[in-house]
C-alpha cells in the first residue's frame, strides 16, 4: 500500500491510499483533501495510521512522535470510563480468592460499591462506567449456581480474615437486621414482621451477620421476616462451628438475642458468650444486690454469680445523666396522663386500679436504683476475661452496627425489588460480597467506602473516536499522589 497525492478539479489535494496490482492502481480509502500544507500533513499522517490499522502491522522503524499515533483534528471525544476503580476492586476480589466466582457476580458485587442500583441498570452501568457487557439472562442463567457457592465464598472470607485480620472464633460479634421489600405481599420467606426499619406494614426477611472483633464480615444468614431474633442464634452458631469444627467460640451479641433457653443451650454446647444484660427485668432480690455492692464512681464494676452465668454491672456518670433525664421525662408525661385522665394512655411509669390512673411508685423506684448501671451476662470466669475485658469487647458491637450502616446506605441492600426466592438469596450474597471489599478497603485505608469510591473517580480513563480508523482509542490517567498513596496502604501486607 502507498499514499498517493493528486490535485482535484478545485485545486485542493486528495490523499489516497492505494495498492498496485498487475500493472493497475486500485484506490483502498480516500482520506481527504487539503487546502494548505498544514492540512496536507495532517492527512498524510492519518493516511499512514490507517494503513496500519489496515495492514494489523506494525512498522519496523519507531515513530518519531506520540502524536503520530492519534491527530486531534480527526477525532471525537467519546466519555470517560473508570477502569481504575475497577481494577483495584478486581485485585482485593482476587487477594480474597474469589478470582474463580462467575465473571457478573463479581461485576454486579463491583458496580454495587460504586454505585448501587437494580439488576438490570447495574449491567446498563457496567458498561457505562467500565466498558463491560453482560447479558441481561445470564443473570437469571446463573443465579442457581451463585446461591451453591455461599458457603465457598464464605470459607474463603474465613481464610483471608485469619491472613490479614488474624481472626479466630474465640470472639465473634452477631447482630441481626431487617431488610424490607417494595411490596405489600408475603409468602413462605417475605413476611411481616418487627421491623428495624420501621416498614412494619411491608413483607421483610432478616438478616443475620457475623463480624471479626474488627468490624469485617464472616458470614451471614437469612431468615423469614416474621422469625423472632433471638432465636436465630443458636442454630447460626452451632452451623459455624460443626463447618469449620471450632473448639474455642465466644459470641458477643445484644441483650435481645439472651433467654434462658439460649442460655442454657449456650452453655450445653460449651460456647461462650457476652451479652447484654435488660437490668429492668431482673428480679427483686438480685436488684437490691446489685444496689448494695455496687459503687457509684465511674468506671467501677461488680460481677454477681447467678443461677446460669456471671452478671457484671458497671457504672457510668454519663449514662446517669441520660438516664435520669429520660426518668424524668417519662414521669412528667405520667404526672400530666393523671391530671387528663380523658387523654390517658398506658406510659411507662402509670399504673391502673379500677378506674383510677396514678403512679407507679414501685417502679419509679426500681429505675432510680438503676440510674448509670449498665449490665453484661457471660459465662467466662474472671481467669478467662476479667470485668473491663468483658465490658469492652461488649461496646465493641458497635462494629457490626457500622456494618450494617454500610450494607444499608452505601451499598443500598434495601428496600429489594426481587420477588422470588432464588434472586432474593443472590441479591443478598451480592451484598455481602460487597460488603467484605468495602470493608477492607475502610480498615486497611482509614477511610470510609464513598470518600475511596470518590477518589477513585478521579482517576479516569479518556475515551477518543479516531474517525479516519473508526477505531477507539483509549487515554489513562495516572493515579494521583492521594491514590496511590490509599492503594499502597490496601495492597501492602499487614
Amino acid at each position: 500500500m502507498k499514499i498517493r497525492v493528486v490535485k482535484t478539479a478545485s485545486n485542493a489535494k486528495a490523499v489516497q491510499v492505494v495498492r498496485y496490482q498487475q500493472n493497475r492502481r486500485k484506490v483502498l480509502h480516500h482520506v481527504g483533501s487539503a487546502h494548505s500544507e498544514e492540512d496536507l500533513k495532517d492527512l498524510m499522517i492519518l493516511a499512514e495510521e490507517w494503513i496500519k490499522d489496515y495492514s494489523q502491522q506494525l512498522s519496523i522503524f519507531p515513530d518519531e512522535s506520540p502524536n503520530r499515533l492519534l491527530h486531534l483534528n480527526h477525532s471525537t471525544f467519546m466519555g470517560v470510563k473508570y477502569r481504575y476503580f475497577y481494577q483495584q476492586t478486581s485485585t482485593i476480589l482476587d487477594k480474597i480468592g474469589l478470582d474463580t466466582l462467575p465473571a457478573l457476580l463479581r461485576d454486579l458485587a463491583i458496580i454495587r460499591i460504586f454505585e448501587p442500583a437494580s439488576k438490570l441498570r447495574s449491567l446498563e452501568l457496567l458498561n457505562q462506567y467500565f466498558g463491560i457487557n453482560h447479558n441481561r439472562k445470564t443473570f437469571y442463567k446463573i443465579a442457581p449456581k451463585c446461591i451453591e457457592v455461599k458457603e465457598t465464598i464464605e470459607q474463603k472470607v474465613v481464610d483471608f480474615a485469619k491472613a490479614n485480620y488474624a481472626f479466630s472464633y474465640d470472639l465473634l460479634f452477631y447482630d441481626v437486621t431487617t431488610l424490607y421489600f417494595e411490596s405489600f405481599q408475603e409468602d413462605e420467606l417475605r413476611k411481616n414482621g418487627f421491623s428495624k426499619d420501621n416498614k412494619s406494614q411491608q413483607p421483610q426477611i432478616l438478616i443475620a451477620l457475623m463480624v471479626s472483633k474488627e468490624g469485617f464480615p464472616i458470614a451471614y444468614e437469612i431468615f423469614a421476616g416474621n422469625t423472632f431474633e433471638g432465636h436465630t442464634i443458636i442454630p447460626v452458631i452451632k452451623n459455624l462451628i460443626k463447618k469449620n469444627g471450632v473448639k474455642d467460640f465466644t459470641v458477643v451479641a445484644d441483650a435481645a438475642m439472651i433467654s434462658t433457653e439460649n442460655v442454657q443451650q449456650l452453655t450445653q454446647n460449651n460456647i461462650n458468650y457476652i451479652v447484654g444484660a435488660r437490668l429492668g427485668n431482673i428480679a427483686a432480690k438480685l436488684l437490691d444486690t446489685i444496689d448494695k455492692k455496687i459503687s457509684r464512681e465511674d468506671g467501677r464494676s461488680i460481677r454477681i454469680e447467678t443461677d446460669n452465668s456471671y452478671l457484671i454491672c458497671s457504672y457510668s456518670s454519663v449514662r446517669y445523666r441520660k438516664d435520669l433525664y429520660e426518668m424524668n421525662k417519662q414521669i412528667e408525661k405520667a404526672k400530666q396522663v393523671i391530671e387528663q385522665p380523658s387523654k390517658s394512655k398506658k406510659l411507662k411509669f402509670t399504673q391502673s386500679k379500677g378506674e383510677q390512673i396514678m403512679l407507679n411508685d414501685a417502679l419509679i423506684e426500681k429505675t432510680r436504683k438503676l440510674l448509670g448501671i449498665k449490665g453484661y451476662y457471660t459465662n467466662l470466669n474472671e481467669s478467662k476475661a476479667d470485668n473491663a475485658t468483658v465490658i469492652k469487647r461488649y461496646h465493641e458491637l458497635y462494629r457490626i452496627e457500622q456494618a450494617f450502616r454500610i450494607s444499608k446506605s452505601d451499598l443500598q441492600t434495601r428496600p429489594i425489588f426481587h420477588y422470588k426466592e432464588q434472586p432474593i438469596k443472590l441479591h443478598i450474597l451480592i451484598c455481602f460480597i460487597a460488603l467484605v471489599v468495602s470493608k477492607h478497603i475502610e480498615l486497611r485505608t482509614g477511610i470510609s467506602i464513598r470518600k475511596f469510591v470518590d477518589e477513585s473517580k478521579k482517576i479516569v480513563d479518556g475515551e477518543i473516536l479516531n474517525k479516519i480508523t473508526n477505531k477507539t482509542v483509549t487515554i489513562n490517567a495516572e493515579p494521583n499522589q492521594k491514590m496511590k498513596d490509599i492503594t499502597s496502604k490496601l495492597f501492602t501486607p499487614h
